[in-house]
């Protein structure tokens, strides 16, 4: 019976040395992630758009008189300026039916001149009855029909100088010049189709888009303040061209919900074309004291969007927070986090909340893109 016990007892002896001797399970290593720092900075309020390219001005050049064309005075393409010399009609006909009007006044004048004063000698001769008031009030209206004739003569006379005038035409404003429609020895005419030439004003230029209506109330009320800054990017390009918001239509889209604006830009490299699509950023506003985090530390989950945050004892912490718009690839945080944070940017997907982490090397987010540099509304 003793020898039974002392084994039972050696049984269990042998059973819990064999359970304190297990090892222990190892602790989890730390988690390699890359972090940066919630910095304050300047976010502007950026409304983005596509846009098309327009000329200030488009004239189509088209002769006021019919003729032949003998001369053009510039290429297919020039800039021209205001006033400058396009095209020249031959003069010939109408210089011929200004030599001829001029004439047929010169003759009128003199008979106007003749009946002017035979009027006055029978208005004399009247008074001592030598003629009868008939003869006197006939030699009066004859004076007024003349001078009548010489009236309609000098206004036939500026008829034909104008259309002599208009044999050399001239550019109505300043622009770039297009295709040449009609050529040289061609025969043209008054308004027909096509015109002679086109010209575009690009210098300065304007840009057309719309932003939605919901836009609107933001637009009017820091454009009342001061003028907005609009940048326009050419497509295939990455350095946005500078320019003003000039216009906003009085009415809005009805179909599509959106009001039409439209910038100025001077355009002085003409790196904006006519008919040109581009992406165009409205600047309402600058936020010098927002919040700034990379995107790519922003996480979404079932309550919403969050961050990790890593505390001074090198744990990654969830944070919930309340995201803002977007400013180059940084996020503004608008709640939940102060500046001066470390927030997780890469390894998110390894780590778990109170996870330790293991910090890499990572880049400063003054290395990341900056908001276009405008000033505060």
């Amino acid at each position: 019976m003793f020898s039974h016990r002392c084994v039972v007892l050696v049984v269990a002896t042998a059973i819990i040395a064999g359970a304190c001797s297990k090892p222990v399970p190892a602790s989890r290593p730390p988690v390699a992630v890359t972090v940066a720092v919630a910095e304050l900075g300047a976010a502007p309020y950026v409304v983005m758009a596509n846009g098309l390219v327009e000329p200030m001005q488009t004239v189509a050049v088209q002769s006021q008189v019919g003729g032949v064309l003998n001369r053009v005075r510039f290429r297919e393409g020039d800039e021209v300026r205001a006033g400058q010399l396009l095209f020249e009609i031959d003069p010939r006909p109408f210089q011929a039916a200004l030599d001829q009007a001029r004439a047929v006044l010169a003759r009128d004048e003199a008979q106007s001149e003749n009946a002017r004063r035979d009027a006055e000698r029978y208005a004399s001769l009247v008074l001592k009855d030598f003629v009868t008031k008939s003869q006197a009030d006939q030699a009066a209206a004859n004076a007024v029909a003349q001078k009548q004739v010489v009236e309609a003569d000098r206004a036939s006379l500026a008829n034909i100088q104008f259309n002599l005038d208009n044999a050399t035409i001239r550019a109505p404003i300043a622009g770039k010049t297009g295709s040449l429609l009609v050529k040289q020895g061609n025969l043209v005419k008054p308004g027909s189709a096509p015109p002679l030439v086109v010209i575009n004003q690009i210098h300065p230029i304007y840009v057309r888009f719309t932003v939605p209506e919901r836009e609107l109330e933001q637009v009017q009320k820091y454009a009342a303040h001061g003028t907005l800054r609009v940048l326009a990017t050419p497509r295939g390009d990455v350095v946005p061209v500078p320019g003003t918001l000039s216009f906003v239509d009085n009415g809005v889209d009805t179909t599509t919900g959106t009001v039409t604006l439209k910038a100025q830009f001077e355009n002085a490299d003409n790196r904006l074309w006519p008919g040109q699509f581009v992406a165009t950023a409205l600047e309402l506003f600058v936020d010098t004291a927002a919040i700034l985090v990379p995107a790519t530390a922003v996480q979404n989950g079932q309550d919403g969007p969050f961050v990790f945050v890593v505390d001074t004892q090198g744990k990654a912490n969830m944070q919930a927070v309340s995201v803002g718009r977007a400013v180059g690839d940084r996020t503004v945080i608008e709640k939940g986090l102060a500046a001066g944070a470390r927030v997780v940017t890469d390894g998110q997907s390894r780590i778990t909340p109170g996870s330790t982490v293991d910090i890499k090397t990572a880049p400063s987010t003054a290395a990341a893109a900056s908001p276009p540099k405008g000033g505060t509304r």
